[in-house]
């Protein structure tokens, strides 16, 4: 990967490039040079205050839209969805949906949901805390993203692996490969929205407290989701409840691995949990970049936008961003940092960043009580540090804790 200059010296990237990557030196370079860089899908902006200011800029709209149709998808089940779901409208119509989606994912449904997510993670620890070792995807983030879902949506448990897989497979959707793996991942959309159509009816018949039938009353109410708009917000949450949640766990993991002295403060004092995952959130988020479009030309800190040009705000460069963070190595324990950008920010941020929090928020700190000096032995794969990141292989060593 290399960066390269323009006439006007500013970086360039090929984001699309496989060797591309986050963590490198030449995205730490290219952010001391300049605040902004070129890639071959737009612009990328680099530093903490200028991501800052662009989330919020109205003259920027979610940028995701046109994914599919920048790499040659133009039809089928994904697209479909892909076009009619809350991450990529906007307006009234986004507004008007997550008002209604809002209530089911507020601050006190995270909470009550506290105590189950607990008992998961204490559960899958002791599958595997006498062994010493374990692929710790296989065994713990992938199985606890799945099942925190399934308790949140109020699912069998017997659910979980037919979700894992099929979110799995519409995550390549979000690759530069996407038109390679189109046929699949249109087949896994319409098995998600097959078993979510079985779903509905289950709790139109049976409704519970769960948030499923929450929403399910509100698609019965005056102020309505449509049949349609219900079942695109339940696919939704079934691949991007599971698939960042287990990234996110599996990037956690990495950083403690990297930073044990920090690991160990967390084993001794739990109530760290959260500014613990505030700090992964950070420094090694799995959503390296938050993507928006010009709507409107616009100038900005010396630099003309055209209408349609497409902005990566790069999360992960502004979470380490030295000017930011003058101390931006991991600390669980530091006061006054500035808020990250890792579910995004503006109207687009993540609607389920409250359940999100709250299920890692347990897992971490019934993990550092459980077990101590983590390492990985090698054999890890990764998705690219790129988009949206995490491992798709991580296994590691442990000592059980005293």
């Amino acid at each position: 990967m290399s960066v390269t200059s323009s006439t006007t010296d500013m970086p360039y990237f090929d984001i699309s490039d496989p060797s591309f990557a986050m963590q490198s030196e030449a995205v730490r370079d290219a952010r001391e040079q300049s605040w902004i860089a070129r890639t071959n899908y737009g612009y990328a902006v680099l530093r903490y205050n200028e991501v800052a200011d662009l989330l919020k800029n109205p003259k920027l709209s979610q940028g995701s839209a046109k994914w599919p149709e920048h790499h040659g998808v133009h039809s089928g089940m994904f697209y479909d969805w892909w076009s009619k779901n809350l991450l990529v409208l906007e307006g009234d119509e986004h507004h008007r949906i997550r008002r209604l989606l809002n209530p089911a994912f507020s601050p006190s449904m995270a909470r009550k949901l506290e105590p189950e997510f607990k008992a998961l993670a204490e559960e899958l620890l002791a599958n595997i805390i006498d062994r010493g070792e374990c692929e710790f995807v296989a065994d713990f983030a992938e199985p606890f993203a799945t099942r925190a879902l399934c308790i949140m949506m109020g699912l069998d448990h017997k659910h979980w692996q037919f979700i894992a897989d099929r979110a799995n497979t519409v995550g390549y959707a979000l690759s530069v490969s996407i038109k390679e793996d189109i046929d699949q991942i249109d087949v896994a959309v319409q098995e998600l929205y097959d078993f979510v159509e079985e779903l509905i009816q289950e709790r139109q018949a049976n409704p519970g407290k769960d948030v499923v039938s929450r929403l399910v009353q509100f698609s019965e109410g005056g102020d309505k989701l449509s049949g349609e708009e219900l079942r695109n917000a339940l696919v939704l949450m079934l691949f991007g409840g599971m698939d960042t949640t287990r990234n996110q766990l599996g990037l956690a993991i990495q950083t403690f691995v990297r930073n044990p002295e920090e690991w160990e403060k967390l084993a001794a004092n739990p109530e760290l949990a959260t500014p613990a995952l505030e700090e992964v959130l950070r420094v090694n988020p799995t959503t390296r970049w938050v993507t928006r479009e010009a709507i409107e030309d616009f100038e900005y800190n010396g630099i003309h936008f055209e209408a349609g040009t497409t902005v990566h705000l790069f999360t992960h460069a502004s979470g380490n961003d030295p000017e930011a963070y003058p101390e931006p190595d991991v600390d669980i324990t530091a006061e006054g940092r500035k808020p990250h950008f890792t579910f995004g920010g503006g109207v687009h941020h993540c609607l389920g960043h409250y359940i999100a929090r709250a299920d890692m928020s347990e897992a971490l700190p019934v993990l550092a009580a459980g077990i101590t000096n983590m390492q990985c032995p090698g054999g890890d794969e990764w998705l690219p540090d790129s988009g949206n990141t995490g491992p798709i292989r991580y296994p590691i060593t442990f000592d059980k804790r005293a």
